[in-house]
């Protein structure tokens, strides 16, 4: 039987002005927590209800006395039910003389949980780790966490998976796996990068770490369940992602699993998903195999350092596959794969390649208001006045782009073509040009292949381009065509057919045949603007080759020697004088001639009027 209606009296006077209290919702009643005659404060719990196996605290609502309450431990109360009433009138009294209320939330006192957690954490910490710290440091190399400080934005950084160890229950004791493999080797979360410069909005991305000190960097279980979780909110999100890729690949130590060989896992999948859907950077320092090496080859760029080692294959699996011993030092070194075009950008340590990647994800985050131009008049003596003679059209790139601003990529390789990341007006550009200096700007394979991949590079996220071109064509011969030249070189139009991005090119010197029109994104009407420099020259082919090809009947006819010299000269005079800039620009095959000088400028109002068009769903070739 309830005995919900039972009074337990005071003895106070009944008052008008008493405060009513009601249960908030049908309860049991579970306990008083202040007698009949006491003092409360407003806030203070008066009595606990239960429902749904949850206790529910009810409080006064101000400060007095409790005059009479309703109800025993055990009792049912309905919703609404009159439960207490507090005489307030007697509230000055009774807080009068009272200790401060120590109940009051608030006072940052570190409760047992919380203190479990801050336990569990310290090994986390570089300043908890400090054997493992020592040899790092020790290789003059930072730590997964220290580079992840260094790359986002002060405080930003937050960590998702921390509490992770490797899958080793079953072979080792819990505090062991606690102190010796913190974050399953391996630091996830989202931070903000450049975020003073560009907004937060435009600042967030994806970083993971391999940590080289916890199990050598290797792939664990729990760690690619880490890092498929950030891959989904990267891609979902369309956040950039940056791989520090350090490590030795996967892991065969990880017993919990009731796996066989664990191939299963979607990692590899969900990360070649982001391709050309987010900007996806990878650095590296140290060793990178196997497992690590896969997702690195995925990303759009790599910057590696000097003494970086990148491979599909360490030591163990060289070994293992009857392929002989070799030390980790001789197996994908920094100077072979640079040179080979795996590596984009080459540093020195991991503060530069930091520095470098803070950089480089920039050109995605907008433009910059704080430009300066370089002194335009530089260019009008770039081009040398003899039209044999090399020049380095690097600095034409610099004197299109703001001060400082240029970031080349895969510098050691594909030399026939340089590339980089720039700014016009703060805006970010992509920028390409001919290297007269090597085979005389000709197009090989290799420089093909680095343009084209460039071009989707920019085509993926956005950047417009910009191409300087002097070239005498493709490059050709039987031992050209041995590189599979034809597949190559046919890569670039492509890639251009592709191009969603407004696209301007400026003709410096040189501008002929297959060649030149892969330059201007498959021919000279292709581009948003095709404009050429007063030493441009035109021509189907080589001209000296055209003259010789198209005069042969007229050339043999003259006897060998000073005649047949003099009237080949005249031809190729002839050729140069039909094919010069000005000619180019009356037959309307380019826009414009235009003062060197002048070239930023009207490359910026050019840019200015190009429209972005949607995704063409082409993504970025791995190489």
């Amino acid at each position: 039987m309830s005995h919900v209606g039972r009074r337990r009296a005071t003895g106070l006077p009944h008052n008008r002005a008493m405060i009513a209290i009601h249960s908030p919702l049908q309860a049991q009643l579970v306990s008083w927590q202040v007698e009949v005659g006491a003092s409360v404060r407003a806030g203070e719990p008066l009595l606990i209800l239960e429902a749904m196996k949850m206790e529910h605290e009810v409080r006064a609502q101000v400060g007095g006395v409790l005059s009479e309450r309703f109800g025993e431990p055990g009792d049912m109360v309905a919703e609404g039910q009159l439960l207490a009433h507090i005489a307030p009138g007697a509230a000055a009294a009774a807080a009068a003389g009272a200790g401060p209320d120590t109940r009051t939330p608030g006072t940052g006192a570190i409760r047992a949980d919380l203190q479990r957690l801050r336990d569990r954490e310290r090994f986390l910490y570089d300043d908890n780790r400090a054997p493992a710290m020592d040899k790092r440091h020790a290789l003059g190399m930072r730590s997964a966490r220290e580079n992840i400080a260094d790359l986002c934005d002060a405080g930003s950084f937050s960590e998702y998976g921390a509490l992770a160890v490797a899958a080793q229950h079953a072979r080792r004791s819990a505090d062991d796996l606690v102190r010796n493999t913190p974050a399953d080797g391996m630091v996830t979360g989202i931070g903000t990068i450049n975020a003073a410069a560009f907004g937060p909005e435009r600042a967030s991305a994806v970083v993971m770490s391999y940590d080289a000190t916890v199990l050598a960097g290797t792939q664990g279980m729990r760690n690619h369940q880490k890092t498929d979780r950030l891959l989904g909110i990267a891609l979902q999100n369309r956040l950039p992602v940056v791989l520090f890729a350090e490590g030795g690949g996967g892991r065969p130590g990880d017993v919990d699993m009731p796996i066989v060989a664990g191939l299963h896992v979607p990692t590899f999948a969900r990360f070649a998903r982001l391709n050309g859907q987010v900007p996806v950077l990878g650095i590296v320092a140290g060793r990178c195999f196997a497992g690590n090496a896969a997702l690195l080859g995925c990303c759009d760029v790599i910057i590696a350092t000097a003494g970086s080692n990148i491979g599909m294959g360490g030591p163990a699996m060289v070994e293992g596959g009857g392929l002989g011993v070799f030390r980790p030092e001789q197996i994908g070194p920094s100077d072979v794969q640079h040179g080979n075009g795996v590596i984009d950008i080459l540093v020195d340590d991991e503060a530069a390649a930091v520095a470098a990647a803070r950089r480089y994800l920039g050109f995605f985050q907008g433009a910059t208001r704080d430009w300066r131009a370089p002194d335009p008049l530089v260019l009008r003596d770039l081009v040398p006045e003899n039209r044999l003679r090399v020049y380095d059209s690097r600095a034409a790139m610099d004197g299109i782009a703001d001060d400082g601003s240029v970031l080349p990529l895969r510098t050691g390789f594909g030399l026939g073509i340089h590339v980089a990341l720039a700014r016009i007006e703060g805006r970010p550009v992509g920028l390409m040009a001919n290297n007269p200096g090597h085979l005389g700007g000709a197009i090989d394979a290799d420089a093909a292949d680095k343009a084209a991949r460039f071009l989707q590079l920019c085509n993926a996220h956005g950047l417009p381009v910009v191409s300087l071109i002097d070239t005498p064509g493709f490059m050709v011969g039987p031992q050209t065509e041995a590189t599979a030249q034809v597949r190559h070189v046919s890569r670039m139009f492509i890639a251009a057919a592709h191009l969603r991005v407004p696209f301007v090119s400026v003709v410096l010197r040189k501008a002929y045949g297959l060649g030149a029109m892969a330059m201007a994104a498959g021919g000279f009407h292709a581009p948003l603007a095709t404009l050429a420099w007063p030493s441009g020259e035109f021509g189907g082919m080589g001209l000296e080759g055209a003259v010789r090809l198209g005069y042969r009947k007229e050339l043999e006819a003259e006897p060998a020697g000073a005649a047949r010299e003099a009237l080949f000269q005249r031809l190729v005079d002839e050729q140069y004088d039909r094919g010069s800039a000005i000619n180019m620009a009356a037959t309307l095959e380019i826009d414009a001639v235009i003062d060197p000088a002048e070239t930023r400028a009207r490359v910026a109002r050019a840019l200015a009027a190009g429209a972005l068009d949607a995704p063409r769903g082409m993504a970025l070739d791995s190489w």
